[in-house]
C-alpha cells in the first residue's frame, strides 16, 4: 500500500476533523521546492522537506540545521508529506500526532549538484544546493548504516564549506520568526495574526517617507505555483539593494592601477593581501542595464567575455566601474592556458572583482582601499556565480603566500589599506610571485626535426630602446596550440633578425616581426639574462609588444613608519590601567586597515583627553587649525546659516595625528563627506538603566534585529565598549536626514509602545527606571555615534567591536576587548563570520 500511495502513512496518522493540516494528496506535477518547519512538539526540532516525485521527502533535524561544516546534525527521516503541507503554519491540537506549534521557518527551491539527482536518496546520500531565505549553498544528507536488517531512518545533515558556511548556531538562535507571516513561535501559538501588533500597525500607518524597500523574487530558481516568492526576511534580496536605475551612462575607461614586483611579502598591519589570480585583468563598465569589458589597455573585449558582461549588466546599480581579473579553472585553481581555451571555445569563466572605482556617478578612487572594497562587496551579494568578490586578509601576508605557493597558485597581491586608487604602477600595490613569470616578445622560431610545427620560440624583451634576446622556450605547447602558433608565425615571417643573439641559438632560425606577446614561466635567469627552465603558458592578446619590459623584483618596502611624532608616549592615559599614549597610538596604527572602513571620510567628533582620562576631557568637532596636514576638514552649513570646518581623516596618519592631540574616542556622523545630507547608516544605541543586566540588553538587541528584518532591513550588532549594544543598519545614501530621523523616531516609539515596561524612547532619567533607552537621537543631522574599533575613555580602555549575532548571545559584557587586543581584533576582522559586517545596499522601507 505504501509503495502505491506514498502518503498513506501520513493520512493514517492524522484525524483531519481535528487538525488543520492538509489532507495528503500526491501532486500531479513535480518541482524542486524545499521548506523547513520549526516544530515545537514533544521535542523542539526542525523539519526539512524536499519536493521529490510529487511529495515532500521529510527529515526531523533534532538540533536544527548548522552552517558549520564540522557539525553533523542528526536528521531522522519521517513519513512523506504532501506538497500542500509546505504552506502550513499553525498549531496542531494537543493529543494529536505531532501536537504543537509549527512555523514556516524557511522556504525556497533546491537542486542536486551537477551530475547528481534525487535518485541518489535511494542509495542513502544526496549532495544538493539550497536556494532559501535562510539556508543557502551546498548541503549533504547521508544515511547511517543500519544495525540490523531494518532500513535505517537516521541520516546526517551537514553544510559543505562554501561562501554560505558560518557558525554552529547562526541559524537556529538568530532566525526566530516565520518567513511567511513574520510571527514568532509564541505569536503563532497564541493565534495572533501576522504582524498585527498595535505598535507596528501605528508605525506602518504613519506617513510614508524615504525610499521603497528592496524586495525581489527567488534566487534564480524556477517559478512555481503555490510557492512563496518573497518573505519578510528575504535578506539576500535586501542585500542586493535597489534595482538598476535607467538612464545611467557607461563609465569611461580609465588606466588601471598596476602592481610593483617585490621579492618578499611586506610586513605590518597596514597591508591587505589577496590571491594573485592567473588570468586577464579587466575593467567592467556598467550603465543603463548594459556592460562592457575592457582589457588593461582599454581594448573592448566584451565579445570575448560576453557571459561576464551579461552577468555584470544584471547587477543592482545605475552605473559602476569595477576592477578585477577574469579566470578559468583547472583542477580547482585558476589556469591561464585553460582561460585561453575558454576564450576560444566560449567556455566557463569567472570574474574576481577586487576594486570599485565608480558607483552611480560617484568617483570612489580617492577613498582608502578598504573602503572601496567594502562598497564593492554588497554589489556582488547574490549575484551570478560568474561574478565573485575577491576576499582579502589583513596582515599575515606571509602565511597566505606560503599557502598559495604550496597549493600551486601564482602568488599574492599586497595593497596598502589606506591608499587611494592610482591609474599607474605604484608601491601601494605589490605582487609577490611563487614562480617567476612574465611576458616576452616572440622574435623567431627554430625548425623541429620531428613532424611538429617548430622546436622552440626565440624570445625578446624591450631594453634601452631595442629588443634584447632573452632565451628560447620549447615546452608547454599542446598540438593545437603549436599548429595555431605556426600559422601566426608564418604570417609574420621576415628575413632579418630584430635581436642580437648567440650564434648557437640562431641555427635554423626563422625570424618574425615582433608582434606576438607570450606569457612565460621560468625558474630564474642566468648571469647573461637568459631564462632558465622556461615554459610557455599562452599568448597575451591584451598587451602590445612595445610594452614588454623585464620585471625586476625590488626589495619589499619596510613597514611604513608614520610621519606623525607621538610625544610623551609613556604618559599614562588611563589611571586605572597601564595603557599609555604610546600604547593607544600603536593600537590605532595597527587597527587602521579595518577602522578606516568606518572612520575615514565622514565628519567626526573627537573625545580629547590631553592630560589623560583622569583629567579634563571634551568633545571637538571643528578644525581650529591646530591638527596639521594629516587631519582634513569639510565645510558644513550650520542651522543658523554659518559655515563651519568639520574634522575628518582619510588615512592612518590622520588617526595618529588625532591621538597625538590627545584623542581617545572617534565618533562619526551617519553620512560621508561626499554627501553629508544623505545618511549611509542608522544606529540604535541600547542604553540600559543602572541595575539592568547585559542579558536583557542582548535580548532586546535581537528583538530590534527581528523587527527590522520584518520590514526588510538587515542589521548588525556592535558591543559599544561601554554599557550597551549598537544595532547598525547600513543604508544606500538616498533618503535625507529628515526622513531618516522620522523613521528612527517612529520605529523606536513603536517598540516602546509595544512593550512600555521594557523600553523607553525618551532620554529622561526619570522615565528610564528599570528600562532600556532606545537611543534613536543619533540618527539626525550633526549627531554622532562611536565608530567601530574605537577605544573608549573608560576604565581599562575597552574598545567598540563589531560582533556577529551569534557571538553577541555568548558575550557576558559589552567591554570584552581592550586596547592591546589588536592582534585578536585584526584576526577577527578577517574571519568568515565578520565578512561583510555593516555592509548592505538597502533603503528605508516605505512605511
Amino acid at each position: 500500500m505504501a509503495d502505491r500511495d506514498p502518503l498513506a502513512k501520513y493520512n493514517a496518522k492524522r484525524d483531519f476533523s481535528k487538525t488543520a493540516e492538509p489532507k495528503g494528496e500526491r501532486a500531479a506535477d513535480t518541482g524542486h521546492r524545499f521548506m523547513v518547519q520549526k516544530h515545537d512538539a514533544t521535542r523542539l526540532h526542525w523539519d526539512l522537506r524536499l519536493e521529490v516525485d510529487g511529495v515532500m521527502k521529510s527529515w526531523a533535524v533534532t538540533r536544527g540545521p548548522s552552517l558549520n561544516p564540522d557539525d553533523k546534525r542528526l536528521a531522522v527521516q519521517t513519513e512523506d508529506h504532501p506538497i500542500s503541507y509546505a504552506d502550513f503554519e499553525g498549531t496542531i491540537p494537543e493529543g494529536e500526532y505531532g501536537g504543537g506549534t509549527v512555523m514556516l521557518w524557511d522556504d525556497g527551491w533546491w537542486e542536486p549538484i551537477p551530475g547528481k539527482s534525487a535518485k541518489d536518496l535511494k542509495e542513502g546520500h544526496l549532495h544538493f544546493i539550497l536556494h532559501g531565505e535562510r539556508m543557502k549553498g551546498e548541503w549533504l544528507l547521508i544515511r547511517l548504516k543500519p544495525r540490523g536488517k531494518e532500513r535505517n531512518t537516521n541520516w546526517l545533515l551537514r553544510k559543505i564549506d562554501d561562501d554560505y558556511a558560518g557558525g554552529s548556531d547562526d541559524l537556529v538562535e538568530n532566525e526566530v520568526t516565520s518567513v511567511k507571516t513574520g510571527r514568532s513561535m509564541a505569536e503563532i501559538a497564541s493565534a495572533k495574526k501576522a504582524k498585527e501588533l498595535a505598535s507596528w500597525k501605528k508605525l506602518k500607518s504613519s506617513p510614508a517617507r524615504g525610499g521603497a524597500p528592496t524586495r525581489s523574487g527567488g534566487e534564480g530558481g524556477p517559478a512555481k505555483s503555490g510557492s512563496s516568492a518573497t518573505g519578510p526576511l528575504h535578506h539576500a534580496a535586501t542585500r542586493r539593494g535597489p534595482p538598476p536605475r535607467a538612464g545611467k551612462e557607461l563609465p569611461k575607461f580609465r588606466d588601471p592601477q598596476l602592481c610593483t614586483l617585490v621579492d618578499s611579502v611586506p610586513t605590518g598591519t597596514g597591508w591587505i593581501h589577496e590571491v594573485k589570480y592567473d588570468g586577464y585583468r579587466a575593467l567592467i563598465a556598467i550603465g543603463g542595464g548594459k556592460a562592457k569589458v575592457y582589457t588593461r589597455n582599454g581594448l573592448d573585449w566584451t565579445d570575448k567575455f560576453h557571459a561576464i558582461a551579461d552577468a555584470a549588466a544584471e547587477l543592482p546599480v545605475g552605473s559602476a566601474l569595477i576592477d578585477g581579473e577574469i579566470v578559468a579553472f583547472k583542477d580547482g585553481k585558476p589556469d591561464f592556458s585553460t582561460l585561453k581555451d575558454a576564450i576560444s571555445n566560449d567556455g566557463e569563466m569567472t570574474l574576481f572583482a577586487f576594486d570599485l572605482l565608480e558607483l552611480d556617478g560617484e568617483n570612489l578612487a580617492k577613498l582608502p582601499q578598504v573602503q572601496r572594497k567594502e562598497r564593492l562587496r554588497p554589489l556582488l551579494e547574490g549575484a551570478d556565480a560568474r561574478l565573485q568578490y575577491a576576499e582579502h586578509i589583513v596582515g599575515e601576508g606571509e602565511k597566505l603566500f606560503e599557502t598559495m605557493c604550496r597549493e600551486g597558485y601564482e602568488g599574492i597581491v599586497c595593497k596598502r589599506a589606506d591608499a587611494p586608487y592610482a591609474g599607474r604602477r605604484t608601491q601601494a600595490w605589490l605582487k609577490v610571485k611563487c614562480l617567476q613569470r612574465q611576458e616576452f616578445v616572440i622574435v623567431g622560431w627554430t625548425e623541429s626535426d620531428k613532424s611538429r610545427g617548430f622546436r622552440a620560440l626565440l624570445l625578446g624583451v624591450n631594453e634601452d630602446g631595442k629588443l634584447r634576446y632573452a632565451g628560447k622556450v620549447g615546452t608547454g605547447f599542446s598540438v593545437e596550440t603549436m599548429n595555431d602558433l605556426r600559422g601566426r608565425l608564418d604570417r609574420l615571417a621576415r628575413k632579418t633578425p630584430t635581436v642580437e643573439a648567440p650564434r648557437a641559438a640562431t641555427r635554423r632560425v626563422h625570424w618574425v616581426t615582433p608582434k606576438l606577446v607570450a606569457e612565460i614561466a621560468y625558474t630564474e635567469t642566468t648571469p647573461d639574462k637568459v631564462l632558465r627552465h622556461p615554459s610557455f603558458l599562452g599568448l597575451r592578446g591584451d598587451k602590445e609588444a612595445e610594452e614588454v619590459v623585464e620585471e625586476t623584483a625590488k626589495p619589499a618596502p619596510k613597514p611604513k613608519t608614520s610621519s606623525v611624532n607621538i610625544t610623551h608616549p609613556d604618559r599614562l592615559i588611563f589611571p586605572d590601567s597601564t595603557v599609555t599614549k604610546g600604547d593607544l597610538a600603536a593600537f590605532y596604527e595597527a587597527m587602521a586597515p579595518v577602522a578606516l572602513q568606518w572612520i575615514a571620510n565622514r565628519p567626526i567628533s573627537l573625545v580629547r583627553c590631553p592630560q589623560g582620562r583622569g583629567k579634563h576631557c571634551f568633545f571637538q568637532k571643528h578644525d581650529a587649525g591646530s591638527f596639521g596636514e594629516h587631519v582634513k576638514h569639510v565645510k558644513i552649513k550650520e542651522k543658523d546659516g554659518s559655515v563651519e570646518p568639520y574634522l575628518y581623516v582619510d588615512d592612518a596618519d590622520g588617526l595618529l595625528q588625532c591621538v597625538q592631540m590627545g584623542t581617545i574616542e572617534f565618533h562619526g556622523w551617519g553620512s560621508s563627506v561626499a554627501d553629508v545630507e544623505k545618511p549611509d547608516r542608522l544606529v540604535f544605541d541600547l542604553d540600559p538603566d543602572e541595575g539592568l543586566g547585559f542579558d536583557e540588553v542582548k535580548k532586546s538587541a535581537a528583538e530590534i534585529k527581528a523587527h527590522l528584518a520584518e520590514i526588510g532591513l538587515v542589521s548588525f550588532a556592535m558591543v559599544s565598549g561601554g554599557k550597551g549594544v549598537h544595532v547598525v543598519v547600513p543604508l544606500t545614501p538616498q533618503a535625507e536626514w529628515p526622513a531618516v530621523k522620522d523613521f528612527a523616531d517612529r520605529f523606536v516609539r513603536a517598540m516602546a509602545q509595544a512593550e512600555p515596561d521594557r523600553f523607553t524612547a525618551t532620554m529622561s532619567k526619570a522615565k528610564r527606571k528599570g528600562k532600556i533607552f532606545l537611543d534613536w537621537l543619533r540618527n539626525q543631522r550633526g549627531a554622532t555615534a562611536v565608530m567601530p574599533y574605537t577605544a573608549r575613555a573608560r576604565a581599562k580602555a575597552p574598545v567598540a567591536v563589531p560582533v556577529t549575532w551569534a557571538e553577541l548571545g555568548d558575550l557576558d559584557t559589552p567591554a570584552k576587548w581592550h586596547v592591546g587586543d589588536q592582534d585578536e581584533l585584526l584576526k577577527r576582522a578577517s574571519s568568515k563570520g565578520l565578512a561583510g559586517w555593516g555592509v548592505a545596499r538597502q533603503v528605508l522601507p516605505n512605511l
